[in-house]
């Protein structure tokens, strides 16, 4: 079965090989056939072999000249591109300068409207310390007295401030870390952070109150440290 199947694939391999030959030979006989009758249609239509060679250098003659202009026409459709290229290129510029414009105006927009609820907040707050009332009802700061309640309200204030100049970029932590030590000097600052630190150290750490709370956090566990003594 097996010298069978080689003997067929022989015989086929053998058959394919006769009838390509077979074509090719088919082929070339009729090109040669046809590439007479076209010589002597050309003859027959410029009187003369003479002539047609003529005609035919004068052919390639405006075929030189077209091949000229065919690298021209290549050498403007190349120029084309490269200015597509670049125009495409302007406009990529442009997409990006326009997004970058939307971000600043809604950081600004963002900016704004905290300003204006810091505002609010400060007219509350405002409202609170003028009237005990109030106070009353937004009252953090239960049993205290009503100066203690106003210093507290105060320095609550003076504590956002910095939390806003900081979100703002206006102080770094270094500044922080001066204006803390200057409040934290105050014994009513002090009082109002010991009332109120156990709130702020809940906050999340990357929020920009949590960033504020844990620079004065640090400057009032370094004034918490003891002072090593002065060499006498």
């Amino acid at each position: 079965m097996a010298r069978q199947h080689v003997w067929r694939s022989a015989l086929s391999i053998t058959g394919w090989a006769a009838a390509g030959t077979a074509g090719i030979a088919l082929v070339g006989a009729a090109s040669i056939a046809v590439s007479g009758w076209l010589i002597r249609g050309v003859e027959a239509t410029n009187s003369s072999r003479q002539t047609a060679e003529e005609r035919s250098a004068l052919g390639n003659y405006f075929g030189g000249v077209s091949a000229v202009f065919s690298g021209l026409a290549l050498l403007l459709l190349v120029i084309t591109l490269l200015f597509q290229q670049r125009e495409l290129q302007l406009q990529r510029r442009e997409l990006t300068l326009q997004r970058e414009e939307l971000a600043a105006s809604r950081d600004e927009l963002h900016r704004n409207a905290e300003a204006d609820m810091r505002s609010l907040h400060v007219q509350l707050t405002q409202m609170a310390m003028d009237d005990p009332s109030l106070a009353e009802v937004w009252n953090d700061f239960q049993g205290e007295s009503d100066t203690t309640l106003r210093q507290n309200l105060f320095a609550n204030l003076l504590f956002n401030h910095f939390v806003l100049a900081h979100s703002w970029g206006s102080y770094s932590e270094s500044d922080l870390i001066v204006h803390a030590r200057n409040m934290l000097a105050s014994p009513a600052f002090r009082h109002y952070w010991n009332a109120t630190r156990a709130h702020k150290g809940e906050l999340p750490p990357e929020s920009a109150e949590g960033r504020v709370f844990h620079v004065f956090e640090q400057a009032f566990a370094d004034r918490q440290r003891p002072t090593p003594p002065s060499p006498t």
